[in-house]
């Protein structure tokens, strides 16, 4: 049951989770380079800067939505008293 109530909660962090990462993408690229990020819509691009591009802005990316999941795991958790998720990783 509490799976079922944490899913908004979950959706609402992805959201914002995603707001957070692209703006923390366009700040580090602005430091690193003087163009807009290449994207692989983009014809003329450097090979090399777009899988730089693509590695960071995924890197980013996970790294937010899973801070930011984790975080509302445990607000959740103090909220309600119940953890919406697993306890621990499966055993190898």
């Amino acid at each position: 049951m509490s799976k079922l109530v944490f899913l908004p909660v979950s959706v609402a962090g992805g959201i914002v989770a995603g707001m957070v990462g692209k703006k923390t993408f366009e700040v580090l690229w602005g430091a690193l380079d003087d163009e807009e990020a290449p994207d692989p819509k983009h014809r003329e691009i450097s090979f090399k800067k777009l899988v730089l591009a693509l590695l960071l802005e995924g890197a980013i990316f996970r790294a937010a939505r899973g801070l930011l999941d984790h975080g509302t795991r445990h607000a959740f958790s103090r909220l309600t008293g119940s953890w919406p998720g697993e306890e621990r990783p499966e055993p190898a």
